[in-house]
């Protein structure tokens, strides 16, 4: 007796194509022109991440912040979560950003999100490849020798020898990641310049 194998389904061309239309729907109408700052502004941080790996921008303070937030909020489930609860959740909060946005409907929030992701990928990948010469200032929010996360949490994985590789792959990452945002956010405002189609009139 033969059994025929079930027809593996594939996603429509037309589903996969829904969120562009979506996008395309939500940007018609919308200015483009008190937009367009924002995006050039990115636009200059990567430029600035690219040319110095030290460079930080105004998302440095709120990215800091978060980092050690992270710390106490994962604290509680042990010491190597702890240490890497910074990175984690200073990466975890532009992703709940575009969640959140998504469910709101407003894209071009989303492409500045996956900007703001980059900054933080820029971030960690100066840390980590910091992590034998640990020649970064460490700042702590509770008192003491602040500890260098990265050295850390590398050690214990066996690949600290590996620290200038893993910063090289999350600058790139980080470079990736905001020329995404970029892209979307630069298609959405082509989007809102395009004029809107004359109705025919009534009659």
């Amino acid at each position: 007796m033969s059994t025929q194998r079930p027809t593996p389904t594939r996603t429509p061309a037309s589903a996969r194509a829904a969120p562009f239309r979506d996008a395309a729907e939500w940007a018609r109408g919308r200015s483009w022109a008190v937009r367009l700052p924002l995006l050039l502004w990115f636009a200059w941080i990567l430029r600035g991440h690219l040319r110095d790996p030290l460079y930080t921008s105004l998302f440095g303070g709120l990215n800091l912040g978060i980092h050690e937030l992270g710390h106490f909020v994962f604290q509680p489930l042990g010491e190597f979560p702890g240490v890497a609860g910074g990175t984690l959740l200073q990466c975890l909060a532009p992703i709940v950003a575009m969640v959140m946005f998504r469910r709101q409907g407003d894209w071009f929030a989303i492409a500045v999100a996956w900007c703001w992701l980059g900054t933080n990928l820029f971030n960690v990948a100066t840390y980590a490849a910091d992590a034998r010469v640990q020649a970064l200032p460490l700042v702590s929010p509770v008192s003491g020798d602040p500890l260098h996360d990265w050295a850390l949490m590398l050690g214990r994985l066996g690949l600290l020898e590996h620290d200038l590789a893993i910063g090289a792959a999350l600058r790139f990452a980080g470079a990736a990641t905001m020329l995404v945002g970029l892209a979307g956010g630069a298609w959405l405002l082509w989007r809102m310049a395009r004029p809107l189609p004359e109705q025919a009139p009534d009659g």
